[in-house]
C-alpha cells in the first residue's frame, strides 16, 4: 500500500469542480458503507481507495494516508476513513416505461433523494434541463446512497427529449388536476421543477397532463424530493 502523494491529493480535490469530473470522467465516493458496496458491486469502476486504516485489504489501488490529510480531500464536515476515486457508470439507452425528468433541481440534497426515491420505485432513467445540479456532485452522491449506479441521469433539452417521445407528460403544477384523480397509464413521463419557481413556462405546453397533490395542513408548499417521491408511488405501483 502507497502513500496517499501531493500529486493525488491535488487530483483528488480537483474532482470537487464539474469541469474536472467530466474531463476525466471521474468522480469521488465517500463513507463505508457506499465505498465497500462499491467495492463489492462495481469493483471495475473503481480507479482507486484512499484509506487512513492500514489493515484495508481491496483489490483496488489504494493508498494511505492520515486522517488530517483525509480531512482535507474529504467533501464532508466528519470524513469517514475511506474514499473512492469512481469512473462514472455507462448505461445502454433503453427506455423504461416511465422516465423522471427534472428541470433546474438546484440542491444537491434533493437530487440525491429524487435519485434514491426513483430507484426505489424502478425509474431506470432520469432526464434533467441543463441547469439542473450535476448528479456527480459529492453531495449528491451522498445522498443517492448508491442509486446512482442504478438510474441513468442524462442531461439534454427537455423540449426536444419531449417532442421526440410520445409518451404522455404528467407535470407537477398548482393548478393541476387532482392526482387522486387521475388514472395512471402504464407508461409515462413525470416533469418535476425547481424548488422555489417550479417548471419552467417554456415547457408548460409541453405537459399533456397537469396535475397536483391535495393538502389539508397549511403548509405553503411540498419539498420536490417528497412531492416526487409521492407522484412516483401514484404511477410507479
Amino acid at each position: 500500500m502507497d502513500a496517499l502523494s501531493k500529486n493525488k491529493i491535488k487530483w483528488i480535490r480537483s474532482l470537487r469542480l464539474k469541469k474536472n469530473r467530466d474531463a476525466e470522467g471521474l468522480f469521488v465516493v465517500e463513507g463505508t458503507k457506499m465505498v465497500q458496496e462499491i467495492l463489492a458491486t462495481q469493483l471495475s469502476l473503481v480507479e482507486c481507495l484512499v484509506t487512513t486504516d492500514e489493515s484495508t485489504d481491496s483489490e483496488a489501488v489504494t493508498y494511505l494516508t492520515d486522517i488530517a490529510t483525509m480531512k482535507s480531500i474529504s467533501g464532508l464536515s466528519t470524513p469517514s476513513s475511506l474514499l473512492a476515486v469512481v469512473r462514472k457508470p455507462e448505461f445502454t439507452d433503453s427506455k423504461s416505461s416511465w422516465t423522471l425528468a427534472l428541470d433546474g433541481v438546484q440542491d444537491p440534497g434533493n437530487m440525491g433523494t429524487i435519485i434514491r426515491t426513483a430507484d426505489w420505485f424502478g425509474i431506470t432513467e432520469i432526464v434533467c434541463s441543463q441547469n439542473t445540479v450535476d448528479c456527480f456532485n459529492p453531495k449528491v452522491i451522498q445522498s443517492t446512497m448508491g442509486s446512482i449506479f442504478r438510474v441513468h441521469v442524462k442531461y439534454e433539452k427537455l423540449e426536444d427529449y419531449f417532442d421526440a417521445d410520445d409518451r404522455p407528460v404528467f407535470g407537477a403544477l398548482l393548478e393541476g388536476e387532482n392526482m387522486h384523480s387521475v388514472e395512471a397509464p402504464v407508461r409515462g413521463i413525470l416533469l418535476m421543477g425547481n424548488e422555489g419557481n417550479g417548471i419552467s413556462e417554456s415547457l408548460v405546453n409541453s405537459i399533456t397532463h397537469p396535475i397536483h397533490i391535495p393538502g389539508k395542513g397549511g403548509a405553503e408548499s411540498l419539498n420536490v424530493s417528497v412531492a416526487t417521491g409521492i407522484l412516483l408511488s401514484k404511477f410507479c405501483r
